[in-house]
């Protein structure tokens, strides 16, 4: 079934829509999950979670891509996750080792910054990204999107886990002047 043929589902309240979103996205949306989870029930819940955000979100959106916004709705709810359990016990698993590495780069101070704010945040690294070489864009995302580990990194694109560190280490320093020169405060 297309993508505009199940978000006419969601947006005539057809329960039909999220077993057709499972049968086409389920495997998508649990391999998002259980990349950032390592759990297959928690990474099941995540799924779940999802098609039910959907179902509250799309009767008044139309996303312009069902996989994107799926896969969003997806990492979202896994992140909140392992938030959750990093509140009890701090410093397992690749998020936080990630979300460290990034911390000189995107700036965290106020969870509530003014929309204008992150609107140029946003198109900032959206011009940062396109700026990346195909192969440097792919292991940047791999690594602070997906949340690959290095090793996997490297397996899967056949480089040197030092290749991946030393990409991970120029983008990111290139990310950073990128923000200083746009005036975004570190």
């Amino acid at each position: 079934m297309e993508d505009n043929e199940i978000i006419e589902l969601y947006r005539t309240r057809s329960e039909k829509a999220i077993e057709e979103t499972a049968k086409k996205y389920g495997n998508y949306c649990f391999s998002i999950a259980f990349r950032i989870l390592h759990d297959k029930e928690d990474s099941e819940e995540c799924v779940n979670d999802t098609w039910m955000s959907a179902w509250n979100a799309i009767p008044d959106q139309r996303p312009a891509k069902l996989s994107a916004f799926l896969g969003r709705i997806t990492r979202n709810h896994a992140l909140k996750k392992v938030e959750k359990y990093t509140a009890r016990k701090r410093g397992a698993g690749e998020v936080p080792l990630a979300l460290e590495e990034l911390g000189d780069c995107v700036p965290t101070d106020d969870p509530a910054e003014q929309i204008v704010e992150d609107v140029v945040l946003t198109e900032t690294l959206n011009r940062f990204l396109t700026s990346l070489t195909l192969e440097q864009r792919r292991i940047f995302l791999r690594r602070y999107w997906y949340l690959s580990s290095m090793q996997e990194i490297a397996s899967d694109l056949k480089i040197s886990e030092s290749k991946v560190k030393m990409s991970l280490l120029r983008s990111r320093k290139e990310l950073r002047q990128m923000l200083e020169k746009e005036g975004i405060v570190l």
